[in-house]
């Protein structure tokens, strides 16, 4: 086991999303799913363990509204992470990609079903110690198999977390503005793609805008609004851009308008002023 490393999920909260201890509280459990989606849970339990198996599958998490008890039949979202035990193939994602359909389907309180591979040892690696490794101990909530958090360090809200987890903003930008520019009126599924590219913009800028100020706001929050209003206070000349960025997030938009203002503006200015406080990301392969 990691040194300071989980005990488990029964750590008591005492504020801005830290425990008693000043570290970073997981968000989720299964006793906050609400009744509503319970049997896409359990479907989702039973589906993964007969599509994958113990032969490949590690560990299978739930993250999101989901496991936070905030989700809304209907208009939520089905989250999940799953740790396999080698890195994952086409076969892999073929068979997480029949999954989400399934559920998808046969469940209509969930709009949509995500599903991520990776293997573990991509997960407790070094490199992804402060990104992927502190999703899984402090956003995702186990569903099925082994914990990898008991292998996993605590953290706290650090420069380093929030360098980390959000310091490659400026990656992001090229593909927003190759997408923006392709759904124009004439193009198939043009709403379509547009609202799908303002929900994940919009969720991306939130979130970095909060995790920039997260060091000194010393806490952790999934919440939008009050992500934005986080940032806010340490940007007040930014903030009706950022509370902008969280209503679309909340409901995306098929608005050029609005997409351009939060791709071409508050973007770039996010990039840079995260870089210029904690740095760039460490490079991927």
């Amino acid at each position: 086991m990691a040194d300071d490393a989980w005990t488990g999920q029964s750590a008591t909260v005492i504020g801005n999303g830290l425990d008693e201890d000043g570290y970073i509280a997981r968000e989720g459990s299964l006793g906050r799913v609400a009744a509503e989606f319970a049997p896409v849970v359990d479907a989702a339990r039973e589906r993964i363990a007969a599509a994958f198996g113990p032969a490949r599958l590690h560990g299978g998490y739930l993250y999101g509204s989901i496991p936070r008890g905030t989700a809304v039949p209907g208009v939520s979202d089905l989250d999940l992470l799953l740790a396999l035990h080698r890195e994952p193939t086409a076969d892999d994602r073929a068979e997480a990609d029949a999954l989400e359909a399934a559920l998808d389907s046969a469940f209509p309180q969930v709009n949509g079903v995500g599903v991520l591979l990776f293997d573990t040892g991509t997960l407790l690696s070094e490199l992804e110690r402060h990104d992927l490794g502190w999703f899984v101990a402090c956003l995702c909530t186990p569903l099925l198999g082994e914990d990898l958090a008991e292998h996993l360090p605590r953290y706290r809200p650090t420069s380093l977390l929030a360098r980390e987890t959000n310091g490659d903003l400026a990656l992001a930008l090229p593909r927003w503005r190759e997408r923006l520019a392709a759904a124009t009126p004439e193009a198939t599924d043009s709403a379509a793609d547009l609202t799908a590219l303002s929900r994940a913009v919009s969720r991306r800028l939130v979130r970095t805008g909060f995790t920039l100020v997260m060091p000194r706001w010393n806490g952790w929050t999934s919440d939008l609004t009050a992500s934005a209003e986080a940032f806010a206070v340490r940007y007040p000349d930014r903030a009706e851009q950022m509370r902008l960025a969280a209503t679309v997030a909340r409901t995306p938009t098929t608005d050029r308008a609005v997409l351009a203002a939060l791709i071409d503006d508050l973007a770039p200015w996010l990039a840079a002023e995260y870089t210029a406080v904690h740095g760039e990301k460490a490079p991927r392969p």
